[in-house]
C-alpha cells in the first residue's frame, strides 16, 4: 500500500492531518530531512489526537522515531516519544500492520540501548510472515542497526541484500537507498576490496535525487577515505563541509562525527593531546548513544599522549569498568579497544593489554572502523601487535605488526601503514638490537613515509617530540582562523580548537588574515573585511556567509514563513512561535553577513563608538577561546592590538 493510498483512508474531515502525514513521510523517506520530518510528525500526532484517529496517531508516533535508532538522545526526548508510541499502540488493533511496525520499532530501540538484538530478530521473523512490505523493510533496517558489532558481519550483509531486493516491493526509494548504504558500510567494515563499487552505485542514485540523511553518511565515508590516503588538509576541509551536511539533515551525530574526523587527523599528525578539551566536553554530551564508549576511550588516549598519566589511568579505568569484556558490542567497539590498547602501551599497563588482546584476537583481519564508516584506524592486527608489545611478547608483536603493515597497504590506508611500520621497526629493534638491519630498514622507511604524509611518528627515528599540553611556547607562530558553519576553527602553534561563532570571532578572523596590518575599528564594524581589507584568496579567514550559505538561508526563510503562516492558520501558536525563533536567528545571521540590501553595513556612530563596540566583541571572543584553550587565548591576547586601529602582530616561533 502506497503512502498516498494510506492517507486517502483517513477521515476526510482531517485534511490537515493527511497533509502533515504526507509531508512527514516525504521528508523522512524521500528527502531524508530528519529535522523537517520530526516537525511534521509532531504536528500530525497532535492533529490525530484532536481528530480522534488512532491509526493516524500510530503512524505519526512511528514516524517520530526517524530512520535511524536513537534519534532522540536526551532522556526527555526519548521518553516522550516512547510514551507517545505506547499510547498509540494501546489504541489500535494489535493485529494490524501499523501495530507490528510500531512494536518492531519500539523493540529495536530497546535492543539497541541494551546492546541486544534477539527481540528485534524475533519481530523480523514475524514481519517476514506478515506479508506486509513496509513492516518487513523497516524490520530489516532496524535489525541491521542492532547488529553493528564486528561479530555479525555475515548476517548484516544478508539483511542488507534482502532489504535491497525488498525495496522493489515497497516502492519506497528510501528503502533502496538504505539497503545500499548498509551494504556499502558492511563491505568497508569487512575490508572488502570492492566496497568502492557499492559506494559508486549509491552515489549515482543520490545524484538523481538527494537524500540528506544518507548523503551525509556518504560524505562522512568520503572524509574517512581521504584520511586513509594521507591528504590531511583536504580531509579537514571535507570534514567541515560534512559537518554542515549533517546539521542540514538534522542528524544529531554531526558534532560527534566531526570530532571523530578531526581526531583521526590529529592522531596521525602526532597531535592527539590537543583533543583533551574537546573530548572532555563530548564525553558527557547527552546526545551520545548510550552504548558508545568511543569518546571516553579517545579521552583516555588523548590524555596519555598529552603526558597526563594520572588522568589517562583514571579514564582507562573508567572505560574498563570491572571487566573490559563487558563493553557492549557496537559500531564503535573496535575503536574503543584500539584506544584502550594504545593508552595501555603509553602507561605500560600489561593487564589491560592482555584483556584487549584476548578480545580482539577473533577479529584480526578486520579494520578498526568507527560507526558507519566515519573513521578508520587500520588493521586490528596493529592493536594486537601493540598489545603484545606491551605484554612483552616481542615475537608475537613482530608477527602481528608485520601483518598490520600488509593489511593496511591493502586497505590503501597509508598513515596506518606508516604507523604500523614504525612500530614494527621498534619491535624488531627491541627483539634483535638497535643495529638490526631489518629494524633499521623499517624505521628508515617509516620516517620517509611520515615526512611525505606530514605525520609525526612516536618514539622513533623521524619522530618529533610532542610538546606537552599547556606549554606557552607551543602556541607561538602565526595563527589561522577558519569558519565552519556556526563555529570557528583556531589553529596556533600546532594546537587546534573550535569556538562558537560570534561577531568578535569574525573580527579576529579578519585581523589574523592580515598580520601586521592596522585596520580601523570602524572598518571592522562595517564588515569591510569582505572588501579590500578582508582576507585574500587562500588565506585562513572566511566570509561570515558565502553565496551558497546565503542562498540556502534565504530559501529556508521562505520555507519557514510558509510553515509559520500555515501553523497560525491552524491556531497552532506554540509551534509557530518555535519556528519564528528559528526565522529570527536566520535573519540575524543574514544581517550580520551582508547588511541591508546585500551591501556592507555602515556603522552608525563615531570612531570612538566603533572602538568600544569592536573592543568589547574581540575581548568576549578571546574569553571564549581561553575557555577552550588557555594557551591559545593568552597568546592571542598578547598579539592582538585593540583601539581605534586594530592589528594582529604574531610573535615569531622560537
Amino acid at each position: 500500500m502506497s503512502v498516498v493510498q494510506g492517507l486517502r483512508e483517513l477521515p476526510p474531515s482531517c485534511s490537515d492531518l493527511k497533509l502533515a502525514l504526507l509531508l512527514g513521510e516525504r521528508a523522512l523517506y524521500v528527502n531524508g530531512d530528519l529535522q523537517t520530518a520530526r516537525r511534521w510528525y509532531d504536528t500530525a500526532y497532535r492533529q490525530a489526537e484532536s481528530c480522534g484517529d488512532p491509526p493516524a496517531l500510530a503512524r505519526a508516533a512511528l514516524g517520530l522515531s526517524g530512520i535511524w535508532v536513537q534519534e532522540q538522545r536526551t532522556s526527555a526526548e526519548s521518553e516522550m516519544v516512547r510514551a507517545r508510541q505506547r499510547h498509540a499502540l494501546s489504541l489500535i488493533d494489535p493485529c494490524s500492520s501499523i501495530a507490528l511496525r510500531l512494536r518492531t520499532r519500539m523493540r529495536g530501540e530497546q535492543d539497541y540501548r541494551g546492546g541486544e538484538h534477539a527481540g528485534t530478530l524475533r519481530l523480523l521473523a514475524q514481519a517476514r510472515g506478515s506479508g506486509d512490505g513496509l513492516a518487513l523493510a523497516e524490520a530489516l533496517s532496524l535489525a541491521h542497526h542492532c547488529l553493528l558489532g564486528p561479530e555479525h558481519g555475515a548476517l548484516r550483509l544478508e539483511l542488507a541484500g534482502e532489504l535491497i531486493g525488498h525495496a522493489a516491493i515497497t516502492e519506497r526509494r528510501g528503502d533502496l537507498l538504505m539497503g545500499l548504504l548498509w551494504r556499502t558500510v558492511d563491505l568497508y567494515l569487512a575490508a572488502d576490496p570492492h566496497a568502492e563499487r557499492c559506494l559508486a552505485e549509491l552515489r549515482r542514485l543520490l545524484d538523481e535525487h538527494a537524500h540528506l540523511a544518507i548523503g551525509y553518511v556518504v560524505s562522512a565515508i568520503d572524509v574517512m577515505l581521504t584520511i586513509r590516503s594521507g591528504r590531511f588538509d583536504e580531509a579537514e576541509a571535507q570534514a567541515g563541509a560534512c559537518f554542515e551536511r549533517g546539521v542540514a539533515a538534522g542528524d544529531l551525530d554531526a558534532t560527534g562525527w566531526y570530532g571523530g574526523h578531526l581526531g583521526a587527523i590529529l592522531w596521525y599528525k602526532g597531535r592527539a593531546g590537543e583533543l583533551v578539551p574537546a573530548l572532555t566536553d563530548l564525553v558527557s554530551s547527552p546526545t551520545l548513544s548510550p552504548i558508545d564508549n568511543s569518546y571516553l576511550a579517545g579521552l583516555a588516549l588523548a590524555t596519555a599522549v598529552a603526558g597526563d598519566r594520572r588522568q589517562a589511568a583514571g579514564q582507562l579505568a573508567r572505560l574498563r569498568g570491572r571487566d573490559l569484556g563487558e563493553l557492549p558490542s557496537s559500531s564503535t567497539w573496535l575503536f574503543s579497544l584500539y584506544c584502550a590498547v594504545e593508552t595501555a602501551h603509553l602507561l605500560q599497563d600489561a593487564d589491560t593489554a592482555v584483556q584487549a588482546y584476548a578480545l580482539l584476537s577473533p577479529y584480526a583481519r578486520l579494520p578498526v572502523i568507527g560507526s558507519l564508516g566515519v573513521v578508520c584506524f587500520g588493521s586490528v592486527c596493529h592493536s594486537l601487535g601493540m598489545a603484545a608489545l606491551t605484554m612483552g611478547d616481542l615475537d608475537l608483536a613482530v608477527e602481528h605488526l608485520r601483518t598490520a603493515v600488509h593489511d593496511n597497504l591493502a586497505l590503501g590506508h597509508w598513515p596506518a601503514a606508516t604507523l604500523s611500520r614504525c612500530r614494527l621497526g621498534q619491535a624488531l629493534a627491541l627483539r634483535d638490537g638497535t643495529h638490526d638491519q631489518d629494524a633499521l630498514r623499517e624505521q628508515s622507511l617509516a620516517a620517509h613515509e611520515a615526512r611525505e604524509l606530514g605525520m609525526v611518528l612516536p618514539d622513533g627515528p623521524g619522530a618529533t617530540a610532542e610538546v606537552p599540553a599547556g606549554r606557552a611556547a607551543a602556541a607561538q607562530g602565526p595563527c589561522r582562523i577558519r569558519r565552519h558553519g556556526r563555529h570557528w576553527q583556531v589553529e596556533l602553534g600546532g594546537r587546534v580548537v573550535l569556538v562558537e561563532h560570534s561577531v568578535g570571532m569574525a573580527h579576529l578572523a579578519t585581523l589574523v588574515a592580515n598580520p601586521g596590518r592596522e585596520i580601523l575599528a570602524a572598518d571592522l564594524a562595517a564588515d569591510l573585511a569582505a572588501g579590500t581589507k578582508g582576507p585574500r584568496e587562500g588565506e585562513s579567514a572566511q566570509p561570515v556567509l558565502d553565496d551558497l550559505a546565503r542562498d540556502t538561508y534565504r530559501q529556508r526563510l521562505n520555507h519557514l514563513q510558509a510553515e509559520i503562516d500555515e501553523l497560525e492558520s491552524m491556531n497552532d501558536l506554540e509551534r509557530a512561535a518555535a519556528l519564528r525563533l528559528e526565522r529570527e536567528w536566520l535573519v540575524a545571521e543574514l544581517a550580520a553577513a551582508t547588511g541591508i540590501g546585500g551591501r556592507a553595513r555602515p556603522f552608525t556612530g563615531s570612531e570612538e563608538r566603533a572602538r568600544i563596540a569592536v573592543g568589547k566583541a574581540i575581548r568576549r571572543a578571546l574569553t571564549r577561546v581561553s575557555a577552550v584553550d588557555q594557551t591559545i587565548g593568552e597568546e592571542l591576547r598578547a598579539t592582538v592590538q585593540m583601539g581605534v586601529r586594530c592589528c594582529y602582530r604574531p610573535r615569531l616561533a622560537r
